[in-house]
């Protein structure tokens, strides 16, 4: 699903995010930056061992925060940004939404025309998809009201597509 914003394009889609052409992935981080499992470990995995090499030296990162490295084989950036662990807090949202700001404003700063996020917490750290999505479309069309930028949300199962496509669709109507 693509929708415009005016300069803009905020596009959903299900898919393999480490096959997206994009200048920066986002990559749903742990605090070390480390390889994980999930996301995670398939950005590792993709941009290759450098990209684990130079996330060593920029001393992890904090819930809410973005950092950037060179992308090695995946793309020109990897953007990493720590999700918060859901404990069903209203924090939890806020920090949520902060990943996906700091992360917008970390790629524009780098020039970046294109980005490709995961839905940031919904895996091992247990954001409920539909309360996550409800968080994150949000926070990208209203960044993307005042900013240009081709953003990308690549869902990789169907029933996460479904989830984000509804809550689009209530969003803008």
């Amino acid at each position: 699903m693509i929708v415009r914003i005016n300069n803009s394009i905020f596009e959903i889609k299900q898919g393999d995010i480490t096959k997206e052409k994009c200048d920066a992935i986002v990559n749903a981080a742990n605090p070390r930056l480390s390889p994980g499992g999930g996301v995670s470990g398939a950005i590792h995995k993709a941009a290759g061992p450098e990209l684990w090499e130079e996330a060593k030296k920029l001393g992890g990162c904090r819930t809410g925060e973005a950092k950037i490295t060179k992308g090695y084989r995946l793309a020109k950036y990897v953007i990493h940004t720590v999700g918060p662990v859901y404990k069903g807090k209203p924090e939890d949202a806020e920090l949520l939404r902060k990943c996906y700001i700091n992360s917008l404003e970390l790629a524009k700063k780098h020039g970046v025309k294109c980005i490709a996020f995961p839905a940031i917490s919904t895996g091992i750290y247990g954001y409920p998809m539909e309360e996550a999505a409800r968080v994150a479309i949000p926070a990208i069309i209203e960044w993307l009201r005042n900013n240009s930028m081709h953003v990308k949300l690549v869902l990789y199962d169907r029933k996460a597509y479904e989830i984000h496509e509804k809550v689009l669709k209530e969003i803008i109507g």
